[in-house]
């Protein structure tokens, strides 16, 4: 069980690490509590921007990139927490009845929480208020509830697999599959002559070339699906689907949410609002808390025994808004103190 934040994209530079999608890529800190974590944090932060990457400029490190400050057991107390009811803990009903989209694009097992997950959060809530937290419940996220299933964000998956290859992809985002190919070729050309490849094909060559080392023993569907894109050809399809990434996730989303309750903070349960807080690029602390069977959907093969599995929550901000994330966070682990360390690293 981990504490970590994912930040805001910017917070950390960028520069240098192997790219999924500028778009939504950051690196972050995971610990073993909040404290280690907001250290950790300010470690990886620059004291100013970096000239290699522009995003650098979006948030303010705070004084000495000191994080500590900000954790304060007390810092629970009168803060504004929105319960974002509809699809991530409650099923609902989908425009046309459609089945909601996964992170990757494909269909979800389920929208809400299981019984078991549901225990845990309404758990979570209670200390809260006992805390001195203000909850704000429903504070349902606007993208979720509209009937138009154009403007529905649970119907907007991010294209992933064969499935989402070019001329099966109209319904879903080709950010991170055009910002694949984009960015990591360009992290290509930072190495210079010591690239061992120098493009996404010649990488995808390679793994063929060495299927039987083991190379791609899990295939390489998503490297396929990024290298058929196009940077030029396909680049006003890139820039309507980012901008409707950021209207669904950021502008009608989270955004429209926070500023009409006056939250502090969203409570998602797990990492279940990972996808609507990487669309705009914002920021999430996610604290150990408790454990919940582990029965995926497909189930796993008979006779796998799977143990229990870690069942965190997960606090998500607008832009830059780190320091009160952490500050909920380490209050709320204070409260708690559910992490359970492995035997072999306590």
């Amino acid at each position: 069980m981990l504490a970590g934040v994912k930040p805001t994209v910017g917070r950390i530079s960028r520069y240098g690490v192997i790219p999924i999608t500028a778009d939504q890529d950051t690196a972050g800190p995971m610990a073993r509590n909040v404290t280690d974590a907001a250290i950790l944090l300010g470690a990886l932060e620059s004291p100013a921007a970096d000239p290699n990457d522009p995003a650098t400029k979006t948030c303010t490190p705070p004084p000495g990139r000191d994080y500590t400050p900000f954790l304060k057991a007390a810092g629970l107390k009168g803060a504004r927490i929105g319960i974002p009811r509809a699809y991530f803990y409650d099923h609902i009903d989908l425009p046309g009845h459609r089945q909601p989209l996964s992170f990757s694009g494909g269909p979800a097992p389920r929208d809400g929480l299981t019984p078991e997950q549901a225990r845990v959060m309404t758990e979570a809530i209670d200390i809260l208020k006992q805390q001195g937290a203000v909850i704000v419940d429903p504070a349902d996220i606007p993208s979720i509830l509209t009937q138009d299933p154009a403007q529905n964000f649970a119907l907007w998956g991010q294209c992933s697999g064969v499935n989402n290859a070019k001329g099966k992809d109209s319904d879903c985002s080709v950010v991170v599959k055009y910002g694949m190919k984009r960015d990591f070729n360009a992290w290509l050309a930072t190495l210079g002559s010591s690239a061992p490849v120098k493009s996404l094909t010649e990488l995808r060559v390679w793994n063929i070339t060495h299927t039987t080392a083991g190379a791609i023993r899990f295939g390489q569907s998503q490297l396929d699906i990024s290298d058929e894109m196009d940077p030029r050809a396909d680049r006003v399809r890139y820039e309507a689907d980012r901008a409707k990434d950021i209207l669904l996730a950021g502008t009608h989303g989270i955004d429209e949410v926070m500023k009409a309750n006056h939250l502090d903070a969203l409570l998602f349960p797990g990492a279940s609002g990972a996808a609507i807080a990487a669309r705009p690029g914002y920021p999430t602390v996610i604290v150990p808390f408790g454990m919940v069977p582990n029965a995926p959907t497909p189930a796993f093969p008979a006779g796998f025994d799977a143990r229990p599995q870690p069942f965190g929550v997960a606090f998500t901000g607008m832009a830059c808004s780190e320091p009160r994330l952490l500050e909920i966070g380490y209050s709320f682990e204070q409260a708690t103190r559910r992490r359970v360390p492995p035997p072999s690293t306590p």
